[in-house]
């Protein structure tokens, strides 16, 4: 299967990355909570006050609604970058430096907002006080969309092969207490991919409130067992600081230790809270990527390749920019190495109506999306129900009900 043919509007030697630019827009997120104060302290100084409690809540406001509209004003994107340029725009440093720029900023804007939450004083901003409690929880959710998008960027460093880029990842993902996801994703998630014994592919039929625990508590489960495996086999105990899932988590442990000691015991609470939900954000798109989707058993009895068929795409290009090409799900698990600039859009693997963005919102309704979704993994497989990835405690329910149309189409 080959990747989605487009033909470039210039010669290829004159070819040029259209959204080169627009991929500085994925700091938008950490640069926003900066822009905020900005916003605060101009409204507070015209006397409007009330308006600032919105601001606080930038990160939902920005990624669940103007992200989403965004992507049905300019639509899908589609164009892959011609062969002959992969191997230049591959060692282009500038694409790595873009996301080497959002470490700092996400940093710089956790600090920020710690110190904000636990601020008594805050004239400098125009407010009589320090913040509301309100506004304290805005502005925790809105860093753990910081720290959640930030996981994707650990995803995209996290698989390459060079080292100071794996370390970026483990720093990246301690706002989030996420480190073994450096583990799990890369020699777990790859190789279980769309099966049923992949905690991070959903089934047909689970809701995302299902999904979370399962994918939660499995992923960390297998992430130890992966390193444990790892380090038995050379003869050694697991319980050393080159096990990558404890000094991933031991990076955390400086990270929260540092905040607590700088700001006090107030911050603990917004940090479990920006904590869990920002793990959280990654465990949706997990939801959405795999749904119902299944690898087929072989005559052999193992799982066929991983092939574009068994990933949910989506092209929108407002959250392409965002999330890296993370939609181009098909050609990152054909190619894992391959850096988010080069990813291809590809013919033939299954697309969602939406881009990522929209359709996190829709996932946290079940209902909203069995009836958006279980009709396209019943369309994928022609039919027959028998060949998606079923939630085993509704697959009798789904055999009764599409049961008949599975047996006319095998």
């Amino acid at each position: 299967m080959s990747s989605a043919e487009v033909v470039p509007e210039s010669p290829v030697s004159e070819w040029r990355d259209k959204k080169r630019y627009w991929w500085t827009l994925g700091m938008l997120v950490p640069g926003a909570m900066i822009i905020v104060l900005g916003l605060v302290w101009g409204l507070n100084q015209i006397g409007l006050t009330s308006v600032t409690h919105v601001l606080w809540w930038a990160g939902p406001i920005l990624v669940y609604i103007l992200i989403p509209l965004i992507d049905i004003f300019l639509g899908p994107d589609g164009e892959n970058p011609p062969e002959e340029w992969m191997e230049r725009l591959d060692n282009d440093k500038y694409y790595r430096y873009i996301l080497y720029a959002y470490i700092p900023l996400q940093y710089i804007t956790f600090f920020m907002a710690m110190y904000l939450i636990t601020a008594s004083d805050l004239g400098w901003l125009g407010f009589d006080g320090g913040l509301g409690v309100i506004d304290k929880i805005g502005l925790a959710i809105s860093i753990s969309f910081v720290g959640g998008i930030g996981i994707n960027t650990a995803h995209e460093l996290g698989h390459k092969k060079e080292n100071l880029e794996r370390w970026l990842s483990k720093i990246t993902l301690a706002q989030t207490f996420y480190g073994h996801f450096y583990v799990e994703h890369n020699r777990g998630h790859h190789v279980r991919v769309a099966t049923p014994e992949d905690p991070a592919s959903s089934r047909l039929g689970e809701s995302f409130w299902a999904f979370w625990p399962r994918t939660v508590w499995g992923s960390l489960k297998s992430s130890w067992h992966l390193e444990k495996t790892r380090f038995e086999r050379m003869g050694k105990s697991p319980w050393s600081i080159k096990n990558d899932v404890l000094n991933a988590w031991l990076m955390s442990v400086v990270l929260f230790g540092s905040t607590i000691a700088i700001f006090g015991t107030e911050v603990i609470p917004y940090l479990i809270l920006q904590t869990i939900l920002g793990f959280s954000l990654l465990e949706v798109v997990n939801y959405l990527e795999h749904y119902g989707l299944v690898r087929q058993k072989t005559a052999s009895g193992r799982y066929e390749r991983c092939s574009p068929q068994h990933s949910w795409n989506s092209d929108h290009i407002c959250t392409n920019v965002f999330l890296y090409h993370l939609q181009r799900h098909s050609d990152h698990h054909a190619y894992p190495t391959r850096r988010y600039q080069i990813l291809r859009s590809w013919d033939g693997a299954p697309n969602l109506p939406s881009g990522y963005a929209s359709m996190m919102v829709l996932a946290y309704f079940p209902p909203l999306w069995r009836r958006v979704m279980d009709k396209r993994v019943l369309a994928h497989y022609n039919g027959d129900i028998t060949r998606a990835n079923i939630h085993p405690r509704k697959r009798e329910k789904y055999l009764a009900q599409y049961g008949a149309t599975a047996s006319h189409n095998s």
